[in-house]
């Protein structure tokens, strides 16, 4: 079934657009038959879980860091995350910035904005963001790579309101790319869009969505 479920979303989304597997609470039997269908990019939202599964699945995988992540917990991940989706303060940038140096590796990042209605959800104020990249600490982390933005949209039926929320974080990605594109070469990426509304997300500018149960079910 997982196999199947790739290939018809596989053939379904543009060739833009990066599939994510969300596998988080998914049993590594599951990973490995996605993995054995051709998928490589896994996100999972849990620290502990995404060190466990990176020792035991094969080395070519690339992991996502999806869900909110404390400055403490980024050491764990340093050495081979592949792009941590929920950048949402400086002190996190930071603190990734320090264990990529660490690690000598250059860590991918994007920034989280929050666009939903939902005051549960994470993420930057477009101001929160330019304050950021214009203070002089900001040009002195050499070990991290913005790739791009992430949001979330409100858990709601509206699809309307699903629509307005990406096509928001679609403008400021845009509006970041005209203004500081010389500051940020690699800034490519806008993640947005899951099992639920993956297809309005494309619609509106998505080069990455991330789906967990449109893949593995929503139990197992």
């Amino acid at each position: 079934m997982i196999k199947e479920d790739l290939k018809k979303i596989k053939t379904a989304i543009p060739e833009n657009v990066k599939l994510v597997a969300v596998s988080k609470t998914k049993p590594v039997p599951m990973l490995e038959e996605a993995y054995e269908a051709g998928q490589r990019h896994f996100g999972e939202n849990r620290v502990q879980e995404l060190e466990e599964k990176y020792t035991v699945l094969p080395k070519d995988v690339k992991w996502h860091m999806i869900g909110h992540l404390q400055s403490k917990k980024v050491k764990k991940i340093a050495p081979f995350v592949h792009l941590i989706h929920g950048v949402d303060s400086f002190k996190l940038l930071r603190e990734i910035n320090k264990q990529a140096f660490k690690n000598e590796r250059t860590i991918n990042c994007l920034f989280q904005f929050h666009i939903a209605q939902e005051a549960t959800k994470f993420g930057l104020s477009f101001e929160e963001f330019e304050e950021i990249l214009k203070s002089d600490a900001f040009s002195s982390l050499n070990n991290i790579r913005v790739c791009g933005v992430m949001g979330m949209a409100t858990f709601t039926d509206s699809l309307e309101q699903i629509h307005a929320e990406f096509r928001a974080l679609k403008e400021i990605f845009d509006e970041i790319k005209s203004k500081f594109s010389a500051q940020l070469p690699h800034f490519t990426e806008i993640s947005m869009g899951m099992s639920g509304d993956y297809e309005i997300a494309i619609e509106e500018g998505s080069t990455m969505i991330r789906l967990g149960s449109s893949i593995f079910g929503s139990r197992g």
